[in-house]
C-alpha cells in the first residue's frame, strides 16, 4: 500500500468569510486539511464587505457575495430567537447566512460550509447550545465545519467521508486569543480588524434609530434603511420625522434620496444643512422646520434674515427665518 492511499480525498467548500481574523483561520487551516476554499459574505447597509473583500484577495480566494438585506430586515422585524444586547438577531442571522451559503454550495456542488466560529468566545452566540441551534436551523447538519474548534465537536460529513483531514483541524474555545495571533503568525496574517463585529446592529445607538424607523415609517423601504447611516435624526411628538445633513457629502446624498411626496429643505443664504422630511406630521411641526435648518446653519456672522428653501411636490418655495440667537429647545431636543 502506497502512503498516498490513506490521505484525504480533496473537496471543495464556501467558508464564511467576513474579513476577521477568525474567518481568515477558517480559510488557512480548511486548506491544510486539504480543502478547496472560496469565500462567502454578506452585503446589507449594516455591515460593510470592504474587509471581506480584503481578505479575500490577500488569501487569494474567491469571494461570492450576496445581498441579504431582505434576509435580515426581516429577521430584525420577527428573530425567532430573540435579541442580543441590542437589535442585533446574531443566532438567526447566522443560521440564515448559513442557509444562504448552503444553497450557494448546492448549486455548485461542493462539500460544506464552514465558519471561522470559536465554541464559547462570544458567550451568548458561540455557546455549544447556540451553535448546535444554529446548525440546525441552517439545514446543514452534517455539511457545517467549523474548523478552529472542530476538534471539540462531532465530526462532519466530508470528515467521515475522508475527503477533509480531521487531524488537520483545531481545537480552540474561549475567549482568549493567543493562540489565534500564534496561527496568524504562522501562516502569515499580517492585515486584520479587531474584533469588535463590525455590524451595526450590535450598536445600541444604531438601534435606537432602527426601532424609531421600524416603529414609524417601517422598513419596507430600504432608503430609509441606509440613511440611517448618516445625519442626524429628529422625530417630533406628532410623528413628523426628518433626516439632517451634518456635512456636504451627506448633504448630496439626502437630495439624491428625495421620493415624491417627501419635502426638501436646505439653506440658499447661508452654508448649512439639507434637510429631509421622510413623514410629515402637524402642519404647526411643519411650519417650524424651517427654523431647524437655519439653527444648524453657519450664519454666525450673517447679520439678516435666513433664507430656505423648501422643495416639495408641488414645486419650490423661499421663506425667511429670523437670525436663531438660541436654538429652540423644541429643535434640539428631538435629536438622536
Amino acid at each position: 500500500m502506497s502512503g498516498t492511499e490513506n490521505r484525504p480525498t480533496a473537496c471543495r467548500g464556501l467558508s464564511l468569510l467576513s474579513g476577521g481574523l477568525d474567518s481568515q483561520l477558517a480559510v488557512c487551516v480548511l486548506r491544510e486539511a486539504g480543502a478547496e476554499v472560496e469565500g462567502v459574505t454578506f452585503t446589507t447597509p449594516f455591515f460593510d464587505p470592504a474587509a471581506a473583500r480584503k481578505a479575500a484577495a490577500a488569501l487569494g480566494v474567491k469571494l461570492h457575495e450576496i445581498d441579504f438585506t431582505a434576509d435580515e430586515i426581516a429577521l430584525v422585524e420577527n428573530p425567532p430567537h430573540g435579541f442580543g444586547g441590542a437589535m442585533n438577531p446574531c443566532i438567526d442571522c447566522h443560521a440564515t447566512m448559513i442557509k444562504r451559503a448552503g444553497e450557494l454550495m448546492a448549486a455548485l456542488g461542493y462539500d460544506f460550509v464552514a465558519t471561522g466560529e470559536v465554541v464559547n468566545q462570544r458567550p451568548m452566540s458561540q455557546n455549544r447550545q447556540s451553535l448546535g441551534v444554529v446548525e440546525k436551523c441552517s439545514g446543514l447538519a452534517g455539511r457545517l465545519v467549523r474548523p478552529l474548534s472542530a476538534q471539540l465537536l462531532a465530526p462532519t460529513i466530508p470528515e467521515t467521508e475522508g475527503k477533509l483531514d480531521r487531524s488537520k483541524l483545531l481545537g480552540l474555545q474561549g475567549r482568549r486569543r493567543e493562540e489565534q495571533f500564534a496561527l496568524a503568525k504562522k501562516f502569515g496574517l499580517v492585515d486584520y480588524p479587531s474584533p469588535a463585529g463590525g455590524c451595526k446592529l450590535t450598536e445600541k445607538g444604531f438601534g435606537r434609530r432602527l426601532r424609531d424607523l421600524m416603529e414609524h415609517e417601517g422598513l419596507g423601504d430600504r432608503r430609509l434603511v441606509e440613511l440611517l447611516l448618516i445625519a442626524r435624526r429628529f422625530r417630533f411628538p406628532d410623528g413628523t420625522g426628518l433626516v439632517l445633513g451634518r456635512d456636504a457629502r451627506e448633504n448630496d446624498a439626502i437630495r439624491k434620496l428625495r421620493r415624491e411626496g417627501e419635502l426638501l429643505l436646505s439653506p440658499v443664504s447661508v452654508p448649512g444643512p439639507t434637510a429631509l422630511v421622510t413623514t410629515q406630521g402637524s402642519a404647526e411641526t411643519l411650519a417650524r422646520l424651517p427654523a431647524l435648518v437655519a439653527a444648524w446653519s453657519k450664519y454666525d456672522k450673517f447679520a439678516g434674515e435666513i433664507v430656505v428653501r423648501i422643495v416639495s411636490d408641488g414645486g419650490e418655495t423661499r421663506t425667511s427665518v429670523p437670525r436663531p440667537y438660541a436654538r429652540d429647545p423644541f429643535l434640539q431636543h428631538q435629536i438622536f
